[in-house]
């Protein structure tokens, strides 16, 4: 994949971008606002860090990035807080979803040969599927052929309970989605993922690896912990270790809030807050401790040796990058969907 050249739009840390890269291809640059993203990304995949936002960019600044003869390849996973079900749940108004507009706007600018979109299946449904069906309506008036598929992470190898939207755009011909790598029995799960860690406890760091420490949780959250088994909800505490929201009858369709994961399982979809005991199923199937920064990485298919910062201590920006990011090995799926696509137009194949 010499000959084609990706950039990367709200790149994040590198889960999409590093995707590419393990399958082969020249990926020059990423794009994200988030300057605290930059050392990350440069560290481990050898590529440009520009950090500006998709409205401040200018189309000739991207074209100009490509080399001459190469074949141009945009990819990106707009920012789906607007799209998702916790801002449906909540009521919450988040007007990011205009980024896919100005994902579309430099896409009609750009005239790349091919691109990728990646994001929640939620956004097929937002504003009653107008959003989606516009930016599918841009792209196909500009001469894209269009496929989209909803993969479930763990068809391919992923240890996560994660479906999402992939959608393909090509002048070239039609982009088809690699055939699914697992079947349910050969699902990748917690226990494949991160068993083979050392025992932590909560607040402790592991001396051999420092990205391998779990937040101190309070002494409440300590019992309550104890008191949850893999799999299990709030609803086998005790009364006392109730929170208020719990006695309500719109607190009880959270169940997975403050619960542990399940070893024989894939995990829960990660979050932003990955690493917290109370903001979902992310408390670990037998220590009594949510999950550490090593943990929530390995679970989103991040090498074991990629570099997430350099302060090393918990913290929650790094968690947030986790959380964020496209899984690595999502990636690589998207990236061999492509080269196929490639391979087959030059006869490679």
């Amino acid at each position: 994949m010499k000959t084609c050249s990706v950039i990367d739009v709200f790149c994040g840390i590198g889960g999409l971008t590093h995707g590419f890269v393990k399958e082969g291809f020249n990926v020059i640059a990423g794009l994200d606002i988030d300057v605290s993203c930059q050392y990350a990304y440069e560290k481990n995949n050898k590529a440009k860090f520009i950090c500006k936002g998709i409205k401040d960019v200018k189309a000739r600044d991207i074209l100009g990035l490509y080399p001459k003869g190469t074949t141009k390849i945009l990819v990106g996973c707009a920012p789906c807080q607007s799209f998702s079900k916790y801002q449906s749940r909540y009521g919450q108004k988040d007007e990011k979803w205009k980024l896919l507009e100005a994902f579309a706007d430099l896409i009609v600018e750009t005239q790349p040969d091919v691109v990728s979109m990646e994001n929640v299946p939620e956004l097929l449904r937002f504003q009653k599927g107008l959003v989606f069906k516009n930016f599918v309506g841009r792209l196909e008036r500009a001469g894209y052929d269009i496929t989209r598929y909803l993969p479930y992470c763990p068809d391919y190898g992923i240890p996560q309970k994660r479906t999402r939207l992939v959608l393909f755009a090509s002048k070239l011909g039609s982009i088809k989605l690699i055939e699914k790598t697992n079947t349910p029995e050969q699902y990748k799960t917690v226990r494949d993922a991160i068993y083979h860690l050392p025992p932590i406890a909560a607040g402790e760091m592991c001396a051999s690896d420092p990205l391998h420490k779990s937040p101190q949780l309070s002494e409440l959250n300590l019992k309550r912990i104890k008191q949850s088994r893999p799999g299990g909800t709030w609803e086998d505490w005790d009364e006392d270790l109730r929170a208020a929201c719990h006695t309500k009858e719109s607190g009880s369709t959270y169940v997975s809030v403050y619960g542990r994961m399940e070893w024989d399982e894939p995990a829960p979809t990660l979050t932003t807050e990955c690493c917290s005991f109370g903001c979902g199923r992310f408390g670990h199937p037998e220590q009594d401790r949510a999950i550490s920064l090593r943990e929530a990485a390995l679970i989103q298919t991040f090498p074991i040796n990629y570099t997430f910062g350099q302060d090393i201590l918990f913290n929650k920006i790094i968690a947030r990058h986790i959380g964020n990011a496209v899984p690595v090995d999502l990636g690589r799926v998207i990236a061999k969907s492509i080269k196929r696509h490639l391979e087959e137009l030059n006869g490679d194949k």
